[in-house]
């Protein structure tokens, strides 16, 4: 190991071996969006496979989360793993060792983003309530959801992220200087991204200057954190995926000798980090669509989470946006047949509105008085909050400002609280790496 390598190393960080298609392969047709978005909308998955086809795609190495629920999972699973073996086999992939990528995203509504791909040691990694580990869970990690996404990942050659993570770098010292010198870096890939998903490039980071200018980087953070509670790595998007990743390597590890333990690939996972300063990325809240509810059942419980509830009538999603997010009252939007209303309350259980409307919806759902899905984007919330049978719930705007100490604070923040960006706006499947 190098000493830069060990350098990194101490900080949880590792080069890695990215795979990406070779030349010749339709990148716009190879990359598709997280597989938890559009989980309400199987319309939009229907479409991707459509423009996808039987062409080389993300869309044939991963699981979208709206099929989850659907028959013949394991069927899907079994193709899953064969697709990567193929594309494997094929040589369909190439590989760049010992690297990071440098990212840029433009999307449609004009925000331009830059991330860094490396990846992250699972040893400093832990997803619980009272973690204090240098990577950590920012939301309330629902244990449900890791054993079937285990399924998925436990038998795949190749992991194929779409993790977030952030990191607080004020003085911009780690990803923006790289981003002024893409002319003497080598450019991996340049595409359109399908779906309203914008424009994607990446440029390979591997001489040994830029290296040692990112690990000096790396080391000006690490060295300002608390050692009683070190949050140098802060989850993004993706939380679950690497609970899942985190879960697969404590199964795995303990089949494998301790110098196995040391190298062995499935230890470490790929993410893109971003630089929670940088102004392209934008915190959205992540909105609740509930079904089989009625409006009795929900403020009923709603009254047993506060002191006092008001409900104002409004004419539109616009009042809502601009109501709930001033004022020092907790408040959200509430939409159904009758169209929307602000809610406004005093003494929540919650310090967040999120958090009190977790209360209620578990709540709810222990009752069987509802189901619920987590929603990214308010075009959703419109068009099927309105349905009979269905509400939707606008929740108020993050601070990213204050998010690390939040969570060096108080913890994860309660689950499904935010986003980065909206639906269209989420990380495109690109880069993969070998787990086995």
């Amino acid at each position: 190991m190098t000493e830069t390598a060990q350098r990194l190393a101490r900080m949880g960080i590792k080069t890695a071996d990215i795979l990406i298609p070779k030349q010749g392969i339709d990148l716009q047709k190879w990359a598709v969006v997280a597989c938890d978005q559009y989980t309400s909308e199987p319309d939009y998955w229907k479409r991707v496979g459509e423009t996808v086809g039987d062409s080389p795609s993300t869309l044939h190495l991963t699981f979208p989360e709206v099929y989850l629920n659907e028959p013949g999972k394991e069927k899907r699973i079994a193709e899953i793993n064969k697709a990567m073996e193929t594309y494997l086999d094929k040589g369909l992939l190439d590989t760049y060792p010992d690297c990071f990528f440098l990212v840029h995203r433009l999307t449609e509504a004009s925000r331009d983003r830059w991330g860094l791909i490396i990846s992250l040691d699972l040893e400093c990694y832990d997803y619980s309530k009272d973690s204090k580990s240098l990577v950590r869970a920012t939301e309330g990690t629902i244990l449900s959801r890791i054993p079937p996404r285990k399924e998925i990942r436990k038998n795949a050659s190749l992991e194929i992220p779409h993790i977030m993570v952030l990191i607080s770098d004020e003085r911009r010292q780690i990803i923006e200087p790289l981003a002024q010198k893409t002319d003497k870096l080598e450019r991996m890939y340049d595409t359109e991204l399908m779906e309203h998903g914008g424009h994607v490039s990446a440029w390979r980071v591997h001489a040994p200057e830029d290296l040692e200018a990112v690990t000096a980087g790396f080391e000006a953070l690490y060295e300002k954190l608390d050692p009683s509670n070190p949050l140098l790595f802060a989850m993004g998007d993706g939380n679950h995926s690497l609970a899942t990743a985190k879960s697969c390597w404590e199964d795995l590890k303990k089949t494998l000798s301790p110098e196995e333990r040391k190298h062995h690939p499935a230890r470490y996972a790929l993410v893109e980090l971003e630089n929670i300063y940088d102004p392209g990325l934008v915190f959205e809240p992540i909105h609740r669509l509930l079904f089989h509810v009625t409006w009795n059942d929900f403020f009923g419980v709603v009254a047993e989470n506060a002191a006092s509830v008001s409900i104002k009538p409004v004419k539109d999603i616009h009042e809502v946006q601009k109501e709930i997010n001033q004022g020092k009252e907790q408040k959200f939007g509430y939409l159904d047949q009758k169209g929307w209303n602000v809610v406004t309350l005093q003494g929540p259980s919650a310090s967040i509105a999120a958090g009190t409307l977790q209360n209620v919806i578990d709540n709810l759902i222990a009752k069987g008085k509802a189901d619920v899905d987590y929603v990214h984007g308010t075009n959703v919330v419109e068009d099927k909050g309105r349905l009979e049978g269905n509400a939707g719930i606008l929740l108020p705007d993050v601070s990213k400002e204050t998010f690390f100490q939040t969570i060096i604070k108080d913890k994860a923040l309660p689950r499904k609280t935010f986003s980065l960006g909206d639906a269209a706006e989420k990380r495109f499947y690109m880069e993969a790496r070998r787990i086995r």
